[in-house]
């Protein structure tokens, strides 16, 4: 069966502070926040960031409940999501100097060439950072 057609939309994350997500996704990791929608009969957000229009870019859906405090569980089953970054060294001591945790420093991967890092974001969602001159 062939899929042409089929594309990958948005991947969605539920988040505890939508503010802080937002800052996070936009001014730290440069994304465009894209479109916000409230949902009051439901009480949650929905808000989608990306490098792109949605027309042409696969995105991240951040799900805000309104009415949750405690943290969510992550699971083991997600593993991260991964950006690719002009000069990751850069991208790390800029992260870091915006208090954000870096969990793996930049470097090259195990068994591998390619330069990666991990970045959580105030959820604990793992990023993985890849270098990409």
């Amino acid at each position: 069966m062939t899929t042409p057609t089929f594309r990958l939309l948005h991947t969605m994350i539920r988040v505890r502070n939508l503010d802080s997500s937002l800052d996070f996704y936009t001014r730290l990791l440069g994304m465009t926040l894209l479109r916000s929608t409230e949902y009051p009969e439901g009480k949650f957000t929905l808000a989608f960031v990306g490098y792109g229009a949605e027309e042409d870019h696969s995105v991240i859906e951040l799900t805000y409940n309104w009415d949750r405090e405690e943290p969510y569980e992550i699971g083991s089953g997600f593993g991260h999501l991964a950006l690719g970054v002009p000069d990751i060294y850069r991208a790390c001591e800029t992260l870091a100097a915006n208090g954000v945790n870096i969990t793996r420093a930049p470097g090259p991967m195990k068994h591998g060439s390619t330069v990666i890092a991990f970045v959580e974001d105030p959820d604990g969602y793992k990023i993985e950072l890849i270098e990409k001159k």
